[in-house]
């Protein structure tokens, strides 16, 4: 088997037209191809007069050509495909594992251990997936938040509620591990060779759920509405956690997979000696395009060609202050999403379907922010940051969670918005139109500007004046770090922070592969 790369077509090509590019590639006949599979694919778009798809594709080929093929380990490679195996060599557990959060990092370090034989049990302080969903429709129809269960809390974590994206640059043959179990659960089986593979939260919600029922299949077991409210600790060890029921789980391995916004956790933790400190994230606001204006700036005439998927973008902006600003998140044909954890303050966040086939694009448009401008010091300075920003929007949008907004032409005028023009926005429960000023520091501010204006030279439209602006963007990432050895155990022995949460990554693929090293880690 061979691994042909860089292996480019126009992106209209026939599927015939990809088997001779094949077969030209390796020098075979095309009947000397015994079978071919799509590793990645994605879409160059530089030259607008000609849109290529790229394609890296697994080969196959007769024995008996085989020898004649030119390995030139650039473009044609030797290839063998890669499973994942447990650790050979597994740790007798004395109890139960007790994992903390079914985020990412919660749900495939259960997973593994379940498919281990540990048996683990995962406490989640929110509810499952199915009545999480009524929740998140009540709170975007009524504005009213339930603080246990919401966009931030419950099954499958924040990314649930997104637009499930998986695109990663962490170079781990486990990530193929990650990317089998969701095809298993139902995910689309394009993510498996998509260059920017996404699921969708329409699908996501469904492979969540039944990715619980895999780990229940195994032994696992999973309960949820349950929060946890104490951590006993004995001569450095952790020995059980308590919930706010009063129930007790004894157990020497307690896996910390908390979510970014777990904030009572973190205070919790902090009280108890768990060593942290505060960490860098970035905050800004969500911005609305018609996703037509994207399309025609990336893929010119061909801008509504029914195979070319719904354009995104990627951008960032060096200020001469230091700071930067840039597109994060990225929601193609979706919609900006009321995304509070607490009562009194605004979050929001993007989130697509799998079809992506909403009016808008919207992305974060964010600035980077560090401990130094938090305006206190402690490992929870960060989240009081945070929590001041969300209160201010809170306030600027007049109460029951209405977002302020402001149109992108106002915003760069610093003139207060009071009527929108052609892009209608689409956070709910709704919007107030104002001024961004009022919720988000100077410094954000003027690098926010800068970066619209440098955006609009590389994105034609971008800075387009009825454009929509609706604020405030603070969960970007943790705002807090868990101190950890190369055991991936903290201070406190018996206690394993890992995923977004605890600071070592930044999305769903990276939050499961992080998981997925610290159970290798434990089993041996």
């Amino acid at each position: 088997m061979f691994l042909i790369q860089n292996l480019k077509l126009p992106f209209d090509h026939s599927e015939d037209d990809l088997k001779k590019e094949i077969a030209g590639k390796i020098k075979v006949n095309i009947d000397d191809i015994k079978q071919f599979q799509i590793k990645r694919k994605s879409i160059d778009a530089r030259s607008k007069n000609r849109i290529c798809f790229v394609y890296s594709i697994a080969v196959t080929v007769n024995e008996s050509v085989s020898v004649k093929v030119e390995v030139d380990n650039k473009n044609i490679l030797n290839y063998e495909p890669y499973g994942y195996n447990l650790p050979k060599k597994m740790k007798k557990m004395n109890a139960r594992p007790i994992i903390i959060g079914a985020g990412p990092a919660g749900l495939f370090s259960a997973l593994l251990l379940a498919e281990a034989g540990a048996s683990p049990i995962i406490l989640e302080q929110g509810k499952d997936v199915e009545a999480r969903a009524v929740d998140v429709k009540s709170f975007f129809s009524e504005g009213k938040l339930n603080e246990q269960s919401n966009i931030q809390f419950g099954e499958g974590g924040a990314g649930t509620f997104s637009d499930g994206k998986l695109y990663t640059l962490i170079n781990d043959k486990r990530t193929k591990k990650v990317f089998d179990v969701f095809v298993e659960a139902g995910a689309p089986p394009e993510i498996l060779y998509s260059a920017k593979p996404h699921i969708g939260t329409d699908k996501l919600r469904e492979v969540v759920k039944n990715i619980r029922k895999k780990i229940i299949s195994l032994g696992g077991e999973i309960k949820f509405n349950t929060k946890i409210t104490d951590f006993k600790i004995e001569n450095e060890k952790v020995v059980e956690v308590v919930s706010a029921s009063g129930e007790t789980f004894q157990s020497d391995i307690i896996i910390l997979a908390l979510g970014g916004s777990a904030r009572g956790t973190f205070e919790l933790l902090f009280k108890k000696g768990v060593a942290m400190q505060s960490k860098a994230f970035s905050v800004g606001v969500r911005i609305e395009h018609p996703q037509i204006l994207i399309n025609k700036a990336q893929y010119g005439k061909f801008f509504n060609n029914p195979r070319l998927w719904p354009a995104e973008y990627k951008l960032v902006h060096h200020s001469k202050s230091g700071r930067s600003a840039y597109s994060f998140c990225v929601c193609p044909g979706g919609t900006v999403v009321a995304s509070a954890s607490e009562n009194g303050g605004i979050v929001t966040n993007g989130m697509s379907e799998f079809t992506r086939d909403k009016e808008n694009a919207n992305s974060a448009i964010v600035v980077g922010v560090k401990p130094g401008d938090f305006g206190s010091d402690g490992p929870l300075a960060g989240i009081e940051f945070q929590r001041k920003l969300e209160r201010l929007a809170f306030k600027v949008g007049g109460g029951d969670f209405m977002a302020p907004a402001q149109l992108v032409g106002d915003f760069l005028k610093g003139k207060r918005s009071t009527v929108l023009g052609s892009v209608k926005p689409s956070y709910c429960p709704g919007i107030v139109l104002g001024d961004l000023n009022e919720c988000l520091p100077e410094f954000v501010i003027e690098t926010l500007k800068e970066g619209l204006g440098s955006f609009d030279k590389k994105l034609r439209g971008f800075s387009l004046p009825d454009a929509v602006l609706t604020g405030v963007e603070t969960r970007t990432s943790s705002p807090v770090r868990i101190s950890r050895d190369e055991r991936y155990c903290s201070n406190v022995k018996g206690l394993f922070p890992i995923g977004e949460g605890a600071g070592y990554a930044g999305g769903i693929v990276s939050s499961a592969l992080d998981g997925i090293k610290a159970v290798e880690v434990i089993l041996n």
